[in-house]
């Protein structure tokens, strides 16, 4: 494989611990523990291969309107996951990263958020990006109020608002577009996940669910990714 065609940006749409537990049945929590294990294989995989940025689709907006002990579950799971992993992320010089609305988040679990993201600013190696309270659509639609306050006040003109200036205010602000982007489970839609940005991102569907993700899955689907001829509509 070229080494150049390595992917600076993997997304991945980490889909199925819900189907993982009620195939062994256990509780649904278990499987989004199951899950946990799994992103740790994959931030290892994407170290190993010299991926730049790993984004990882955590919590949507619609995640809201599932049940209420589910999500209190989640939200224990994440905090327990930043108190385990916040030395971990420092000792292998990995950059922590939130894109999403967090304002809804119990209080304890976003300032977690953000003394991770503080401590860990500096890392180089891997800037890993979790998305937290995310849905694409409301991320264009708030870009777009945005934006059209910016008008009002002048602080920008409608002829300088292109493509460049319009992803300034996203939440992946200087973040390039994913390269690749992975869902697990075998199911074949994007839910909701980074529309704007994978106008151009590579696809691959892994069929394992995500609790089942190896990290010589991840690694297959970046070779695969390799082994493309990307033209870009050219």
């Amino acid at each position: 494989m070229d080494a150049g065609k390595l992917p600076v940006h993997v997304a991945m749409i980490m889909d199925g611990n819900g189907r993982w537990a009620r195939k062994k049945r256990l509780p649904k929590i278990l499987g989004h523990q199951a899950g946990v294990e799994s992103i740790r294989r994959v931030i290892e995989a994407a170290q190993e291969m010299g991926i730049k940025i790993l984004t990882l689709y955590a919590f949507s907006t619609e995640n809201w309107s599932r049940p209420r002990n589910e999500v209190k579950g989640l939200m224990r799971l994440l905090e327990r996951y930043l108190d385990n992993e916040r030395d971990k992320l420092l000792k292998h010089n990995i950059r922590f990263n939130v894109i999403g609305n967090i304002d809804n988040f119990p209080a304890a679990v976003k300032q977690k958020l953000y003394d991770t993201i503080e401590v860990t600013k500096n890392n180089t190696s891997l800037m890993l990006n979790l998305a937290l309270g995310y849905g694409a659509r409301t991320e264009i639609l708030e870009a777009v109020k945005q934006i059209a306050q910016d008008l009002r006040d002048k602080k920008v003109k409608i002829p300088d608002l292109d493509e460049n200036l319009f992803s300034s205010y996203l939440y992946t602000k200087g973040i390039p577009d994913p390269d690749l982007l992975i869902r697990t489970s075998g199911e074949m839609r994007v839910s909701n996940f980074l529309l704007w940005q994978i106008s151009y991102t590579e696809l691959y569907i892994a069929k394992k669910l995500w609790p089942d993700f190896k990290k010589e899955d991840f690694k297959r689907a970046v070779e695969t990714f390799m082994a493309r001829e990307r033209r870009f509509g050219r």
